[in-house]
């Protein structure tokens, strides 16, 4: 097979880098070969609208395939008042230039108060070969939100037409509506129902991940379905989201844990952008967060038990609230923290009496086994309610009966007599509820329970408590139906979306989510919250400081209020014990206030090696003191002795691993603090401002959009029954006939079709007003949970479809206007050829992608001018209004171009296109030189330090030839992916969009 082959017909070479039209459609040419049958077989991808971005191969037996001529376009003069008809077909063609630097185009431009430190992981990532990066922010910085930017900036980069997105199930929801409503990026998810609804209209053999573009779904979902190995290795995205990354990272604990990190790896290497999220990225082993590192860039770390942070930095981005307090000033108010006191009652005490005296002989060999004690498995329990507690027993009794029948220990007449105790606590005797109740009711605490908008989220451990404060509240607050809701984690996906769902809407009766800590990842909870309660106390400070995220985040808009429930008994080992947790309370509050990790303070990054410390202070008897000095001052990786079997499985494996300095993570996530203000401020501010591109083109988003829309022909087509401005914005509102073309088009490009019901929509550039119908009165009557009013910026697929009819309608295939300037400094004999040029690499990414114009006098070429140097003789686009994006245009009289200069400027193509693939080759000559080749050398040299260093540690192991291979297979991947994404290999391509001359009675205009 050959790299190029010959059209027969018409005997011209198609190579890669050219553009064809087949089908009636234009094509750009990515490889061009002879098959096995002899024919010629042509693969493309698609460059017309309507099949933009899309790849086919077709055989020149089949298909007509011919090469397009840009220097046969034919002029059709504008005749339009002020040019309209050109300034819509050229602002058309402009919008489809595809951004080539690092620098921020769109991301900063979403619905949302973009500020600086947002944009840092998304120009990060897009100076690296390829977008792959952990973005680490600390909880309620908007990981979600920076997320969505860099994806918005490789969509417009057109690296982003089929998209994944894995997350916890309770996430699903809000993620996809964070991605809609803010960058109109349309995530269709994925959930058990529908995967099953998939499944049922597809094929047997089907994949079910071919069905849509950009999907969610849950890892849960994915991980547990043995018949989705096979679909995911068979696909292949552009863009892979992993949510809450912390869970798949390989630690080697538990079955669910490794079917995660299996996953995660498998879906590593489906995508060139892998992006993940966590607020805890890892659990202070190195050999654990290495695996995450690896799967973003394996080409990084040849031995994952000894790097540096030096090593990695390129790979995340990691800040906390006092990092960008700049950025955020007013944005985050300061949280008030109140400890709820509250005595024992006499049912209460007895209990933790009979408890403090429990003896059990099963703790013994649990003792000697260095596990954990079943008597602080019952205060942790009881420390959360005498129901969750009573289960505990329940449950133990259980296994008793079976292995002792008879009792013969005595342990099960002992924990029948703490079942009885714990019998007679009645909801008045249980002070942490009847406080609970009494501060919910109080004037003081000033929750009525009637507004919509001021919702309490109380939070605890045990599924048996969040039951029985969800009875309990119901009964006793006498609130109406639906009031009271809880969540936890053996709800399905679509119940825990719908939760979540329904405690965001402010037409839904929900005043109070309780939930267990299935809640306290991602979720965002403080559009209607600003109340939290810990009803009980978590033995880890990354469970505290999960919990507080939900409400205590950027955008939150009034004080978080956060309470914390807590235990006053006369019982000298309870009191000990409660103590131990209220030093961790105040800890956590101390290290949200000066280092803003609180996982720091212990050194452990993990919430069940945490809950071990906790667990050991309590068994051992440790004062409060002793707690604090030990495990509250500086991080403390050594621990073993104090762990338990269940948190230490593999540990003499991990010791091993972990052979680096105890201070390693945080030189990975602190550095010094006067550096690091300097490198936040550098970063997030001065630095970011100065990479964010203001891409002016011809219009602004709602004139784009508007004239598109009413353009005649477009209407009539599109079937618009009505299309009406909005008040008081710039948007509009349009019904569409049911037999639409645009509503059937628009409506496979939305994430619910509830966006267009009633077959009608709005369309805003203010972010405010479209976050403000969400909440409009008519949204709460019709308890509407998908805002019909849509976001309009330049990835809305709205406009995406008066791109198609623009390129399409305005004028034919082969046809380009010619513009009459009249007040520009144009003479009558002057001609500027407009042209848009591009060169691709191997996977028909742009690597170039230039607008420039070529000026002639009479037939004279006068040189090659920049596009801002064109609208600057022309006038064409006009000038900025004041206080506004919108220009107004010059032309206020439109001038036909003469038959004699379009005859001139037709006869010009031929020059103008050999004078802009001239250009095209000096800018591909230096982006060879001066970005190509350093940039490939710079990676060939690192994958080369790589591989040298991997298979060292490799070498002379025969049981480890897998591995060899496997390296020497990323290797080989890698070389070849660095040559095809950063050579410019394609064809210059060029593109006349238009042609501009001197209006005629301008003629004694001097050049």
């Amino acid at each position: 097979m050959t790299s190029q082959t010959v059209n027969a017909d018409k005997h011209i070479e198609l190579s890669a880098g050219m553009r064809v039209l087949v089908r009636g459609q234009e094509w750009l040419v990515t490889k061009a070969e002879t098959n096995s049958l002899g024919n010629r077989a042509v693969t493309c991808v698609g460059i017309s609208p309507l099949v933009r971005d899309f790849q086919a191969t077709f055989l020149d037996d089949l298909d007509a395939i011919e090469p397009v001529d840009p220097t046969k376009t034919k002029f059709i003069p504008d005749t339009s008042a002020h040019a309209a008809r050109s300034h819509l077909f050229v602002e058309s063609l402009l919008r489809s230039t595809v951004p080539t630097d690092n620098n921020i185009h769109i991301g900063n431009k979403a619905a949302m108060d973009s500020l600086p430190y947002q944009l840092v992981p998304a120009e990060q990532a897009l100076a690296q070969p390829r977008q792959r990066i952990l973005i680490a922010d600390a909880v309620g910085l908007g990981k979600t939100l920076e997320a969505g930017i860099l994806m918005s900036e490789l969509i417009a980069r057109h690296k982003g037409r089929r998209i994944l997105v894995v997350t916890a199930k309770s996430m699903m929801a809000q993620f996809q509506k964070e991605m809609w409503e803010r960058f109109t990026i349309p995530l269709i998810s994925l959930d058990s129902t529908r995967i099953q609804q998939i499944r049922s209209e597809i094929p047997a053999n089907a994949n079910p991940f071919s069905y849509y573009d950009k999907v969610i779904v849950s890892i849960d979902t994915l991980k547990r379905d043995i018949q989705y190995g096979a679909a995911l290795d068979a696909s292949y995205w552009d863009i892979i989201v992993i949510d809450e990354a912390q869970n798949v990272a390989n630690r080697g604990t538990g079955s669910r844990k490794a079917q995660r990190a299996k996953l995660a790896q498998r879906l590593a290497s489906r995508s060139d952008t892998l992006i993940m999220l966590s607020a805890t990225p890892h659990d202070g082993k190195a050999r654990s967060f290495a695996s995450l590192m690896n799967m973003l860039d394996p080409t990084t770390l040849p031995d994952p038990d000894n790097y540096s942070p030096e090593d990695i930095r390129q790979l995340y981005v990691r800040r906390f609230k006092k990092d960008v307090i700049g950025d955020v000033s007013g944005r985050f108010p300061e949280r008030e923290v109140t400890q709820v006191r509250c005595t024992a009652s006499p049912s209460e005490e007895h209990a933790f009496d009979v408890l403090s005296k429990l003896n059990l002989r099963m703790d013994v060999a649990r003792r000697k086994a260095n596990s954990g004690l079943f008597c602080t498995l019952l205060e942790k329990s009881l420390f959360s309610s005498p129901a969750a507690c009573m289960k505990t027993i329940e449950e133990r009794l259980k296994k008793l009966k079976k292995t002792d029948p008879e009792d013969m220990t005595g342990d099960a007449t002992k924990l029948q007599e703490l079942h009885q105790a714990l019998e007679s606590i009645t909801p008045m005797q249980f002070s942490r509820y009847a406080n609970l109740l009494a501060m919910l009711l109080s004037a003081q605490y000033g929750w009525t329970g009637k507004d919509p908008s001021d919702r309490i989220v109380i939070f605890t451990e045990r599924i048996e408590t969040k039951n029985y404060l969800e009875h309990q509240l119901t009964h006793d607050l006498k609130l109406p139906k639906g009031a009271i809701v809880s969540m936890d984690g053996h709800m399905s996906d679509v119940e825990q979306q719908h939760m979540v769902e329904q405690f965001g809407d402010p037409t839904s009766p929900i005043r109070v989510l309780v939930a267990s800590d299935v809640a306290s990842e991602g979720l965002n909870l403080h559009y209607l919250s600003h109340r939290l309660i810990h009803f009980d106390t978590p033995w880890s400070l990354m469970v505290f400081q999960q919990r507080n995220g939900r409400i205590d985040r950027y955008g939150q808009q009034h004080t978080p209020d956060i309470r914390f429930m807590t235990i006053e008994s006369s019982n000298e080992k309870i009191k000990g014990d409660s103590r131990i947790l209220e030093i961790l309370r105040e800890k956590e509050q101390q290290a949200y206030d000066n280092i803003g990790d609180p996982a720091a303070l212990m050194g452990q990054y993990n919430i069940e090696d945490e809950e071990a410390i906790v667990c050991h202070a309590i068994e051992s008897g440790m004062s409060m003191e002793e707690f604090s000095e030990l495990y509250l001052t500086t991080p403390n990786t050594d621990i073993d002795e104090h762990r338990t079997p269940e948190s230490s499985s593999n540990q003499q494996t991990q010791d091993s691993e972990d052979d680096l300095k105890d201070d390693f993570f945080d030189d990975l996530f602190e550095d010094d603090e006067a550096d690091a203000d300097d490198s936040v401020n550098a970063s997030t501010t001065s630095d970011i401002n100065n990479r964010v591109s203001n891409d002016r083109t011809l219009m602004d988003d709602y004139s784009y959009a508007w004239e598109g829309l009413n353009w005649p022909g477009f209407k009539e087509s599109a079937k618009i029954d009505s299309l009406q401005p909005l008040s008081g914005t710039e948007g509009f509102s349009m019904t569409l006939n049911p037999d639409s073309p645009l509503r059937s088009w628009l409506r496979r490009r939305v994430p619910n079709t509830a966006i267009l019901r009633d077959n009608m929509g709005q369309w805003c550039t203010s972010a405010e007003y479209c976050e403000a119908q969400t909440n409009s009165v008519t949204a709460q009557l019709s308890g509407e949970h998908w805002n019909r009013t849509q976001y309009l910026w330049a990835l809305n697929p709205l406009m995406e479809w008066i791109q198609l009819k623009s390129t399409s309608m305005l004028y034919g295939r082969g046809e380009a206007p010619i513009i009459g300037v009249t007040n520009g400094r144009l003479s009558s004999d002057d001609t500027i050829i407009l042209l848009s040029g591009s060169i691709a690499n191997r996977h028909v990414s742009p690597v170039i992608d230039e607008w420039f114009g070529v000026r002639y006098h009479n037939h004279e070429y006068a040189g090659v001018i920049p596009l801002e140097e064109v609208w600057k003789i022309t006038g064409y686009r006009g000038t900025l209004l004041p206080g506004s994006s919108r220009y107004q245009y010059v032309n206020t009289e439109s001038s036909t171009a003469s038959p004699q200069q379009v005859e001139r400027a037709e006869s010009l193509l031929v020059n103008a296109i050999a004078q802009g693939t001239e250009r095209l080759v000096r800018l591909r000559d230096a982006y060879e030189e001066q970005k190509a080749k350093p940039h490939i050398m710079q990676q060939l040299q690192r994958i080369d330090e790589w591989k040298i260093k991997r298979m060292a540690l490799l070498s002379g192991k025969p049981e480890l030839e897998d591995q060899q291979r496997h390296v020497n297979e990323i290797y080989e991947d890698y070389i070849q992916w660095v040559d095809e994404s950063l050579t410019a290999s394609g064809q210059p391509v060029l593109r006349v969009a238009a042609a501009f001359v001197g209006a005629p009675d301008e003629s004694s205009h001097s050049f």
